[in-house]
This record gives C-alpha cells, structure tokens and sequence, in this order.
C-alpha cells in the first residue's frame, strides 16, 4: 500500500532537528521560506523575533545550553544577516545550524533576476562556508535526508555551527528516511596509552598542580569527569572567562576565573604559582587571557583540545579532551587522598550605605550578593562582561560572548536561554551602547513567555573603549531606558542611579518572576570595573616597559 502522505524534505528536517533535542526554531519567515514556516509551525515551536540577528543570537544561546540550535530564514535579505551570529557561533563553538530557504530550482532556469539575489544563486552559501563548519543544499530529494543527517552530525561532533539551504520547490518533495551517520572512528589505541603515560608521570611528579577549565568541558559533557577528577586529586580548578559556569562556582574546588590580568591577585599567585598547569577545553585567545597577561608557561602545562594533545610542548594530534579525562578519571579515582584542596568560599554579602551614588563596583557587589541559584546570568562585551567575572553562577548558568564580543547579544540570547532552559530566568548585564543595538527583543520575549531581569549599565556610551582612547566616537544618544516598558505596554521599569535604590530594584525583579524587569543603573561616565582597572593598568605597565626597552 503507497502512503497517501509521504514524508517530504521538510519534514525530514524537522525529523532530524527534534531528534537531535531541538524544540524551537527562531527566525523571520520570508517567501522562500514560508512552506517551510508553516512545517515547521504544526509540529514545533517557531519563535519569532524582530531581526534576523537577534534569532541568530537568541539561537546560539539556546545551543549552548540545549546542546544543538537553529535558526532559520529567507534568501539573501535574511541569510547574510546572520554572518555576523553565526560566526560568533563558529568562534565560540556553539553548534547552531542555520537554515535558509532559497529561490526554487525550477524557477532559476535562464539565470533569472529574482529578488534579494546578489551575484549567482550560490553566494550566500559561499558567504557561509566561511563560518560554518559545513554547507549543504538541499536541491535533490534523494539526497537530502544524508545530507541533513551529515551536516547535523557535524555540527554535534563539531560544537560549530552548520548551514542548510533548502529551495522552496524542495521543501514538498517526497524524500527517504534519514540515515544514521556511524561515530566518528577512535583514536588509535596506542597513541592514546601514549599520551595518557606521558601526561600522568608529568602530572605526579608535580607538587602544586592546577585545572584551568574551559568552555569545551561543556560542549563535550565533560562536567561530571571534571567533578570527579577534582575530588580525587584535589586540584584546584580556575575557570576560564569564556569558559566561566562550564562547571560552576559552587564546587568547593572552584576558585574563580583566570584570565590573566582579569584575575584577582589570589587567583593569580594560586596559578601562576603551579609546577603544572592542566589546561582543559580552554582556547588561549586575547580575552580569555586578558589581552595576553597570563603567566604560565606551555613548558609546564598540559594543554588538552576537543582534536589534540600537549604535554610540555611533546604534541600528541588525534588525542583529545574526551579521551584525556576518561583516562585520569580513571587513573585517579575517587578514593585518592585529596592533596591540595581549596577552603570553600563563603557567600557574598552586599550592605548598600544610604545616599551613596551607584558605582559599577557597588552594582556588581549587589548583584554577587543577589544573583546565583535558579538564573542564567547573560552578560554582553565590556565591563558587563569583565564585572560578571566576579558573580557566582550555576554550572551553565552564565553566558557571554568572550572572544569573538559581539555587541548586542545578552537581550536576544535571554530569550533562546529562557527556552533552552525555562527552569532558569534569564538575568541581562549589558551596557547602553549594546542596548541600542538590539534591545527591542524585549518585545519577543514578552511575546514568547520569556520573563528576563535586564540590567541596563547606563554609563553614557561606550565606556569600556573610553579608558583606551576617548572621544566623541564613544558617545551614543541619550535614551530613558526605565521608560521603555511603559511605552511598550509591558513589563516594569526602574532608574537606580544610588546603592540603596538599585539594590531595591534588584530584589524587587527578583522577586517578581511574571513580566519583565528592567533595570537602568546610572552609572558615572568614566567609572569602571576593578577587573577592567586590573587589565588596563597590566597593560599600562606592559607598555612601559616596553617602551623603556632599549632599542637595538
């Protein structure tokens, strides 16, 4: 008996994506997408948001704490709008994959001058290949459901993002069953008994060992290996800026971020004091290192990635993250005797003093002492971001961009964190200057039952560029950001410009779990962090003496 109602290629996409754990799709409809909308629509969740930038954001959010994300959207108009999200996903290895419907391939005979078409037909995706791990396209229904499953397949084994462009003439088309794509192959036994012999005699022979995890521990799941390995050895464990909350503050053998310049001096003096340094999952970039302010050397670390080894400099390629923890959680199980284990930290109090002027100091020390259990904290590029170094938070429970620092993505990423992980309430750090960049996603999580606390850092512009080098270019229109939910018709709006007030304002958002809160803390034009104070005065100094350098 033929059925009546074969499966299509779009529903073998939509096979694919909620098998792979995908309950929502956020993006704009467009033409050449509207067939795949409406699929999409009767059997999922399709989340809609104001700009294709801010579906791209809100959906990598969502696959960094759902594990897979997708974001769809019409040709051209919409697709290389996402440029910009999807390579922040390929940076921060956020497994997005990107949809795109595209003209028909009928219609495309005689090389016709459809619209939002730029040079060929194949630009966008040539555009994509450039930040995405792997492009398909979907032009024959035979093949579709391969290379649906393959290029999801990718983006898991991956952690990057993927696109998928499918023409709208293809969406209906009958299709076969999705294939199971087989594992990726191990890797090679002995070089695996090499690496793990070389990294364990380097780790005993040490006397202070030290962790400094990383944002892959997460991708990979590699959480609980982590807690284990902590708890046997004792070693304690820095997390890295990017990868901050991939294991949480509240292990007690958590004892802050390490970035370098970033750090607090006890942080500091605990790493750059260790015979060996076990780096897991961690990408060395300028941020994570606070612009290049560690100290440690590579000839006493053990630098772990997703696809290799080093072990004091000896390279071990095809050897990675997943097998190197398999393998000291193994090797150092949980009756081990813990050698060096950190004293847990207490609780931050926070005492506003009445009449006190807000500070960016005083506002994060409010928010430490206020934020923590049952949050996504989501903080934006600056001094949002170096501020919220010092916040305790849930394993998973904080988001930002740390190397690529796009502006404007904590609003729209609270709203793919709230349904990623609706048991969480997404809590918004960002500056004025994001702010005006995509800030009216409020309206799409009103829209979509999404309720954030959104901490609006009014400090009169770009205030973390002004220590570099100020000028008129870092001013941005003065807006009453407090007033925007009245004006909008929902939602709550507070202006704190003292500590009592603001931190009023917080336990009244807190609290209040139905609607929206936002807060504008007014914040002096040239205050800042004292993370972001470590940082400048490390470089001032660096230039120094670089400058009292004799020349050759």
């Amino acid at each position: 008996m033929v059925d009546a109602h074969p499966a299509t290629v779009g529903d073998r996409l939509i096979d694919a994506l909620l098998a792979a754990g995908v309950d929502h799709v956020f993006g704009i409809p467009g033409d050449y997408t509207l067939q795949l909308n409406k699929r999409v629509e009767e059997r999922m969740q399709f989340v809609g948001t104001l700009d294709e930038q801010g579906a791209g954001f809100a959906a990598d959010a969502y696959a960094r704490l759902r594990g897979l994300g997708c974001v769809m959207v019409t040709w051209g108009v919409g697709g290389l709008k996402l440029v910009n999200s999807t390579a922040q996903a390929w940076a921060e290895s956020s497994p997005v994959v990107v949809v795109s419907g595209a003209p028909g391939i009928a219609e495309r005979a005689d090389d016709p001058l459809l619209h939002h078409r730029v040079k060929g037909f194949d630009t966008q995706r040539r555009v994509m290949e450039q930040v995405t791990a792997l492009t398909v396209e979907l032009d024959d229904p035979a093949t579709a459901p391969e290379r649906i499953a393959l290029a999801i397949a990718t983006a898991l084994r991956r952690q990057k993002p993927v696109y998928i462009e499918i023409p709208r003439d293809v969406v209906s088309m009958p299709a076969p069953p999705l294939p199971v794509i087989p594992p990726e192959r191990p890797a090679d036994p002995a070089l695996v008994a090499d690496a793990v012999a070389d990294a364990i005699s380097v780790i005993r022979a040490a006397s202070r060992p030290v962790i400094i995890a990383g944002i892959q521990v997460a991708r990979l799941g590699l959480q609980a290996e982590l807690d284990a390995l902590a708890r046997a050895t004792g070693f304690p464990v820095a997390e890295s800026l990017l990868g901050k909350s991939a294991v949480g503050s509240y292990h007690d053998w958590c004892i802050g971020v390490y970035a370098g310049a970033l750090s607090t001096d006890a942080v500091r003096e605990r790493v750059e004091s260790s015979d060996c340094v076990l780096v897991l999952g961690a990408r060395l970039t300028d941020l994570n290192t606070g612009m290049f302010t560690v100290n440690v050397s590579q000839s006493q670390s053990i630098l772990a990635h997703p696809e290799a080894l080093t072990v004091h400099r000896r390279s071990y390629p095809g050897v990675g993250l997943r097998e190197i923890m398999h393998a000291l959680t193994a090797e150092f199980p949980e009756s081990s005797s813990p050698v060096d284990h950190p004293a847990p930290q207490p609780k931050a109090t926070f005492n506003p003093t009445p009449g006190a002027p807000l500070g960016i100091a005083s506002a994060f020390s409010s928010m430490r002492h206020h934020l923590g259990i049952g949050q996504t904290v989501l903080a934006d590029p600056g001094d949002a971001l170096f501020g919220s170094t010092m916040l305790d938070t849930e394993e998973s429970g904080f988001i930002a961009t740390g190397f690529y620092a796009s502006l404007g993505f904590a609003v729209p990423g609270a709203l793919g964190a709230g349904l990623a992980r609706p048991d969480r309430r997404p809590v918004v750090i960002v500056g004025d200057g994001a702010f005006q960049m995509t800030g009216m996603e409020i309206a799409a999580t009103a829209r979509w039952g999404v309720h954030p606390v959104v901490i609006v850092l009014n400090n009169d512009g770009y205030g973390t560029e002004r220590p570099m080098l100020d000028g008129g270019f870092n001013d941005i229109p003065a807006l009453q950001y407090a007033a925007l939910p009245k004006y909008l018709g929902f939602g709550v709006g507070v202006r704190a410009d003292t500590e009592v007030a603001f931190d009023m304002a917080l336990r009244g958002a807190l609290a209040d779990t139905s609607q929206l809160r936002l807060i504008e803390a007014i914040i002096p034009r040239h205050d800042v962090s004292p993370v972001l104070t470590r940082l400048t005065d490390a470089l001032g100094q660096r230039a120094r003496s670089d400058t009292e350098r004799p020349q050759s």
